[in-house]
């Protein structure tokens, strides 16, 4: 069964009086061939590509409305998984950018951000064209204001939140944004009902904390896809969402049980920014 794709108009979540404030993002041009193509490259680590069940990149940057045209900023792209399918599909047209944590800010950061680096330097047909931003986590900027067609955030709003940047960080994505631009987010859905601080540390948020974030940096919420959902995750465990897989931090223990569940539930978000 294909995953459910369910886009929710905003008069539904906050009022038929904002519906019109939010256009449908344009559609991909990228065709499902091209997708497929990328999806199979013999470039992509294995572990990544045996991930796709879970995160279904095709569906998702679709209802992102990714374009092979646009200026994309991945927003701390980790070991690369998005990079090894936007960096391809954007190098001929478009201008695919990873923004990376100043690397002098820690141990990890430098780690993260020269594994990276390796990562593109290693295979200049696919990535020779990447553009490397380094921001500074407390006061972020990811490029010349109204200079990007859409920014993708995949599983990093929680950590924004645990160490207090969030609204810096969701400004920046706003100013770095052209007008009529699309901020895309997928992160760990908590439960509802639940608060920014009951999921505290333990890897979730809540999705109207979400959605309050980017509406104080001045976005308006377009439609929300369920794309991304598990409904085996029951968001309960003692070590947080690393429980689960890939992490899975238990090692040996249940792990057969945890790997049954498979990666967590995921809110899927696509936000505009004010303008054409």
């Amino acid at each position: 069964m294909k995953p459910l794709l369910m886009a929710l108009s905003l008069s539904a979540l906050f009022g038929s009086n904002l519906a019109a404030a939010a256009p449908p993002a344009p559609p991909s041009n990228i065709s499902h061939e091209q997708f497929a193509s990328v999806l199979k490259g013999d470039w992509r680590v294995p572990q990544n590509a045996a991930r796709d069940q879970y995160r279904h990149p095709e569906q998702t940057l679709q209802f992102f409305g990714v374009r092979s045209d646009q200026t994309v900023i991945e927003i701390t792209p980790g070991n690369g998984w998005y990079s090894e399918l936007l960096a391809p599909l954007l190098k001929d047209q478009g201008h695919y950018v990873a923004a990376i944590v100043d690397p002098s800010t820690s141990d990890y950061a430098k780690k993260s951000a020269d594994s990276l680096k390796h990562k593109y330097a290693g295979d200049p047909a696919h990535y020779a064209k990447v553009q490397i931003v380094e921001y500074a986590p407390k006061a972020p900027v990811f490029g010349k204001p109204d200079s990007a067609d859409t920014v993708l955030t995949f599983r990093n709003a929680h950590n924004w939140v645990d160490a207090g940047n969030e609204a810096a960080t969701f400004k920046a994505f706003y100013d770095v944004l052209k007008p009529g631009g699309t901020l895309g987010v997928v992160d760990h859905r908590a439960k509802p009902g639940t608060s920014a601080k009951d999921n505290e540390k333990n890897g979730y948020l809540p999705t109207d904390y979400v959605v309050k974030l980017a509406k104080d940096a001045g976005f308006t919420l377009a439609a929300q896809s369920e794309v991304n959902a598990n409904p085996k995750d029951t968001k309960d465990y003692p070590d947080g969402v690393w429980t689960l897989p890939p992490a899975l931090v238990k090692g040996e223990q249940d792990k057969d049980r945890y790997l049954a569940i498979g990666e967590s539930d995921r809110m899927t978000l696509r936000f505009v920014k004010a303008g054409k």
